[in-house]
C-alpha cells in the first residue's frame, strides 16, 4: 500500500460503515479536496444485494477478460497470486476486478470466487463485468456490486494485478479506500478519511436539524425555510471546521 494510504483504526472504520454512501459523499464535499461529481461510481453499476449493509475496506485491485481463449492461462490459476499481492494490503480488503472487454462477454465472478475472497478475509467484490451464481451467492451476505448477471465463465483470465482500474467511470488504485453500499460506491481521500469519520456525526445532527422539522404534527413554508436556514447555518460551520482539517 502506497505511504499516502493511512491505516485506519477499527473505531473510524466502524463509523464509516455505519452510514450510507451518499452520507459519506455529502461529508466529503464539506472538505472541498474535488469536484461534486467526482469520486464515485455512475449508475452502472450496481449492488447485487441491495439489502446488505454499508462496506468499507482497501482495494485489491486486477484486470480481467473473458472474451477470448488464452492458451494454459485460467483465472483460478492467477487467483492464488491476486491473494499474495494482495497482502501488502490492509484489512478489510475489497476486490475490484475491471473487465477490459468492451462489452461483458461472461461473468467475473460467481459461487466459488465469492467464496473464495470471503474465506481469505475480504469484505466485498465489484466489478464493471458481469457476476452469475445469484442464489447460491445469496447466503453467504458477500456485498457484490456489478453492471450485469451471465451465466458462463467464458474464457476467464487476469492479465494484470495491483494496477489502476476504471470501474463505472471511478478509476481505482490499490489501496485507495472505498465505501460502498445500495446508492454506489465513493473513493474516500486518504489525506482527509479520518476527518470524514470524525465529521459524520456532526453533518448528520445539521440534517436532523431539517428531518425533525418535518416528523412534527406542523409544517409551513415559513417553518421549513426556517429549519432549513438553521441547518445551512450548522453546514457552513463544518465547512469551515473540514477545511481547516485539509492537510
Amino acid at each position: 500500500m502506497g505511504n499516502d494510504q493511512p491505516l485506519l483504526m477499527p473505531t473510524q472504520l466502524d463509523k464509516l460503515a455505519s452510514v450510507d454512501s451518499p452520507t459519506i459523499a455529502n461529508v466529503i464535499e464539506l472538505f472541498g479536496v474535488r469536484s461534486n461529481i467526482a469520486g464515485y461510481t455512475d449508475s452502472t453499476i450496481k449492488a447485487v444485494y441491495p439489502d446488505l449493509k454499508p462496506v468499507v475496506g482497501y482495494a485489491v485491485t486486477c484486470t480481467y477478460r473473458t472474451s477470448f481463449p488464452v492458451p494454459c492461462v485460467d483465472a483460478y490459476d492467477s487467483i492464488p497470486a491476486l491473494i499474495e499481492a494482495g497482502d501488502s494490503i490492509p484489512m478489510p480488503k475489497i476486490v475490484v476486478f475491471e473487465d477490459l472487454d468492451p462489452q461483458p462477454a461472461a461473468a467475473v465472478y460467481g459461487e466459488v470466487m465469492a467464496m473464495t475472497f470471503q474465506k481469505f478475509g475480504y469484505v466485498g467484490l465489484i466489478t464493471n463485468g458481469a457476476g452469475r451464481d445469484f442464489e447460491q451467492v445469496r447466503p453467504l451476505k458477500f456485498p457484490c456490486f456489478t453492471s450485469s448477471m451471465n451465466v458462463s465463465h467464458g474464457y476467464c483470465w487476469i492479465p494484470e494485478t495491483m494496477v489502476p482500474v476504471t470501474i463505472g467511470g471511478l478509476r481505482i488504485t490499490a489501496g485507495q479506500i472505498l465505501h460502498a453500499d445500495a446508492n454506489g460506491i465513493v473513493h474516500i481521500p486518504a489525506e482527509i478519511v479520518g476527518a470524514v469519520a470524525e465529521l459524520i456525526d456532526p453533518f448528520m445532527a445539521a440534517e436532523q436539524i431539517v428531518l425533525d422539522y418535518l416528523h412534527g404534527d406542523t409544517v409551513t413554508p415559513k417553518g421549513y425555510a426556517d429549519a432549513f436556514a438553521a441547518m445551512r447555518k450548522t453546514t457552513a460551520g463544518l465547512v469551515e471546521r473540514a477545511r481547516a482539517m485539509v492537510p
